[in-house]
């Protein structure tokens, strides 16, 4: 296993190439949460061998002084850690696995630190044949959308082996501000399936809340006022009330993003055998949500689904 301290080149015969070794990192996909992830370890000091597919994402990076490679494998050449920060459960796979993926360029002991929220079935596979070649693996799905992205300000929840965790954790400090290992390969996706269910269902009573207080006549921000000052009071009644209050429908987090999600959760429940009627039911909102058009806009326009025809 590689440690992230470099020995002292001055005492150790080729303590020189080890430490460069382990100052080079690896990052893949470098769209908005990922270019800023990138950034901090850039700006710390790193070495960062990054891939993205988007011609204009390679072209901002090599400006930076970053290396870009051609491909996921070239990209995990020489680098101890590689991130990765896609979209999908099968973009995941293609990254670490696919024909040209990290797999074929990773040496062993590598550590592979996917920041994607994907399926847990999907990590945990990933996990085992990784593993089967030497590789290890985290799931780190994060929460705190762009803007914690930017201000290194993200809650990281991570599975996988605890010395595995403990060699990355000095990184992910430089990439949030609350991380915690949940427990084996997986796990890390769970608690991020955990943080959507509970945030998109309470977004759903909100809207449903202002959709109420307006068909009876009542003024939106003092109905928020009041009730926000009781046991409704929560973080997310203080971000999407006013939003819902303003009619402001900018997107924070893109509402397809929480679609993709709640479409996870729901398969994973279903083949865990699970009745959880209020998923099931904020899910069928979403997509909604989508059919209407609005995916590309905030979550808070599920008002906006309440109230259309």
């Amino acid at each position: 296993m590689t440690t992230l301290q470099p020995p002292d080149a001055a005492q150790h015969p080729g303590a020189a190439t080890t430490a460069h070794h382990l100052r080079t990192l690896a990052f893949i996909g470098l769209g908005a949460m990922g270019w800023a992830m990138c950034g901090h370890l850039h700006r710390a000091g790193y070495a960062l061998r990054v891939y993205a597919r988007d011609p204009l994402k390679r072209e901002r990076a090599r400006g930076c002084g970053m290396h870009v490679c051609d491909s996921p494998a070239q990209a995990a050449r020489g680098a101890a850690f590689v991130f990765s920060n896609v979209t999908s459960t099968p973009d995941v796979g293609q990254v670490l696995l696919g024909a040209d993926g990290v797999i074929h360029g990773a040496e062993a002991g590598t550590i592979c630190i996917d920041h994607s929220t994907i399926a847990p079935a999907g990590a945990r596979d990933f996990a085992g044949q990784l593993a089967a070649r030497g590789l290890s693996f985290l799931d780190a799905p994060v929460s705190g959308g762009e803007k914690g992205a930017r201000e290194a300000s993200l809650s990281i929840m991570v599975g996988g082996e605890a010395e595995v965790f403990a060699q990355a954790l000095p990184l992910l400090r430089l990439l949030g501000s609350t991380i915690t290992h949940v427990g084996p390969a997986g796990c890390g996706q769970v608690a991020k399936l955990c943080n959507q269910i509970v945030q998109v269902i309470n977004i759903e009573g909100i809207a449903e809340a202002m959709r109420f207080a307006a068909a009876e006549g009542a003024d939106l921000p003092r109905v928020l006022q009041a009730i926000a000052a009781g046991m409704a009071g929560s973080r997310m009644l203080d971000l999407m009330g006013p939003k819902m209050a303003a009619r402001d429908f900018s997107a924070g987090i893109q509402a397809r993003l929480h679609a993709k999600d709640f479409g996870l959760a729901a398969e994973a429940a279903s083949q865990a055998g699970l009745q959880l009627p209020a998923l099931r039911v904020v899910r069928a909102q979403l997509d909604r949500l989508m059919a209407l058009g609005m995916g590309s806009d905030d979550t808070s326009s599920l008002l906006r689904v309440l109230e259309a025809p």
